[in-house]
């Protein structure tokens, strides 16, 4: 078994986790993984940044297929005892003018966006090592959407109490809600990006709880982070950051030192804790 720390980044063939990729093989002192749902499309990817100079390796990884998340977690476990550096960036956004009707989109988005990354967390969580740190890169559109919610609705996304499976219940309702055209009338945001990403910011908030509550000692440190308006396929070419730019929050994050007792548990945009 190596002994050699790990990281890993998902849906990094890529955009934002393609930086992030690049910038954890120049900083972090370890082995860096490169994920991507195409094999073929995460080996291009690698095969660029070996022509830079980089060492990245590769795993598959579909985040929407509980089967490659479990073939993940055992590879992680038997070759290296573990996971040191967690960073979920994997994520969908349907274009602002896409004509798929908008129960489909937040079926869809939810899918990848909160509940893939929920089992890549529930998987992977339980094996992260002592200093761990784990980045769920979210948006500020969660903050934009928080504000679009009902008070009642807002309440309950801004608790320091709800569980994850209150968190799960409510996720599900808003795509129930949609399916029923009643998600305005419920108090949902007309965002289901928005609406993933408020499950993504949460989300975080709840396991940094958790890993309070049950792994004290152990000095994990988990946020959620914006990384900005950045020029992606996923965005489009409008936005104002780079990808590199845009990784720098989730670096910092991934790479906070051992003595560092925070952030934990927060949102996080341009290396600045937010209010939720």
């Amino acid at each position: 078994m190596s002994s050699v720390p790990v990281a890993v980044v998902t849906g990094s063939n890529k955009g934002i986790g393609f930086a992030i990729v690049r910038a954890m093989c120049k900083q972090f002192p370890g082995d860096v993984y490169l994920t991507a749902r195409d094999p073929g499309r995460g080996q291009e990817a690698v095969a660029k940044l070996q022509k830079e100079g980089l060492h990245p390796l590769f795993h598959q990884l579909d985040i929407d297929d509980p089967q490659s998340i479990r073939a993940l977690r055992d590879f992680l476990k038997e070759k290296y005892g573990g996971l040191n550096v967690l960073v979920n960036n994997a994520g969908i956004a349907f274009k602002v003018h896409d004509q798929t009707p908008f129960a489909v989109q937040a079926e869809v988005t939810l899918k990848t966006n909160f509940f893939g990354t929920r089992n890549i967390c529930t998987e992977l969580l339980p094996i992260m090592k002592p200093y761990g740190r784990v980045v769920n890169v979210s948006s500020m559109a969660s903050s934009s959407a928080l504000g679009n919610c009902s008070q009642e609705l807002q309440k309950k996304f801004r608790s320091n109490t709800i569980t994850e499976e209150e968190l799960v219940e409510l996720m599900t309702k808003f795509v129930e809600d949609t399916k029923k055209n009643v998600h305005e009338k419920e108090g949902w945001p007309n965002t289901a990006y928005g609406v993933s990403k408020i499950g993504v910011t949460v989300l975080s908030r709840i396991q940094a709880r958790m890993l309070n509550e049950k792994r004290k000692g152990d000095h994990i440190l988990l946020n959620a982070c914006c990384p900005g308006w950045v020029r992606t396929d996923m965005a489009g070419p409008k936005a104002p950051k780079s990808p590199e730019e845009g990784a720098e929050t989730p670096v910092y994050l991934a790479l906070l030192p051992s003595d560092a007792d925070g952030p934990h548990g927060q949102l996080v945009s341009e290396k600045t804790v937010q209010t939720w």
